[in-house]
């Protein structure tokens, strides 16, 4: 390669993990919004992250048509290889990310129109350590620290625990007091899509273990104990 095309390439690969990056802030504000419609009861801010939403998805195909380009032109190999597979792969992880955040905030529309749960705090809580561990992940990524991505690989069982206890709490709620069962349907399904957005930074703290260090994890992925109430959101 002459110097310019090392430095076109370069460029590319930098323009690509700047694009990555923008598309994590989005979906990082996404979720503190939408945690934030949830417990302050504000549809506006629910309906702006609906809308958002659209903006996220775009983001996702322009890096698509990055990664295409870098492919097709570049040939990339051995670290610039994994870089381009990572994005791809981060972006995906973060377009679901930024599809549940606009799941909670419908659900959050509905919750508003009913009385208030004392649970929704308990949500709350949930939602700000998912939203933390979305945060470490991204700066992970942006400095290229595989410590901050193994952190956030351990933080999975505490989310995953914060959920099976609060489904627990929900559905002795729901059997107390009948008339919350849809309200507290709504809650609970919240949790759940809370539970799923640290399921995908945990994938992507892999991705970026490996990115990284060229290497898997060591070990089997941390579990609380979800499991046993895994149903769909």
């Amino acid at each position: 390669m002459t110097d310019h095309t090392v430095k076109a390439f370069t460029d590319e690969l930098e323009g690509l993990v700047s694009a990555v990056s923008r598309m994590g802030g989005l979906a990082e504000k996404a979720v503190i919004d939408s945690i934030r419609a949830m417990s302050g009861r504000d549809i506006r801010v629910a309906q702006e992250v609906i809308a958002n939403d659209v903006e996220i998805d775009d983001a996702q195909r322009d890096i698509e048509k990055r990664i295409m380009r870098l492919l097709a032109l570049r040939h990339p190999m051995a670290k610039d290889l994994r870089q381009t597979i990572a994005a791809l792969k981060l972006a995906a992880d973060i377009e679901r990310i930024g599809d549940l955040a606009r799941s909670i905030s419908r659900r959050a529309i509905t919750i508003i129109d009913h009385e208030p749960i004392a649970l929704t705090r308990s949500v709350e809580r949930m939602g700000k350590l998912a939203c933390n561990q979305l945060k470490q992940v991204l700066d992970a990524y942006n400095s290229h620290q595989v410590g901050g991505a193994i952190s956030v690989w351990f933080q999975d069982e505490e989310l995953d625990d914060h959920y099976a206890s609060l489904f627990r709490e929900l559905l002795t709620y729901m059997m107390e007091d009948p008339r919350k069962i849809g309200p507290a349907t709504h809650l609970l399904f919240v949790a759940k899509n809370i539970e799923r957005i640290g399921d995908h930074c945990t994938n992507m703290a892999e991705v970026i273990h490996f990115l990284e260090t060229g290497e898997d994890i060591s070990g089997v992925r941390p579990k609380g104990e979800t499991d046993s109430y895994n149903s769909k959101a």
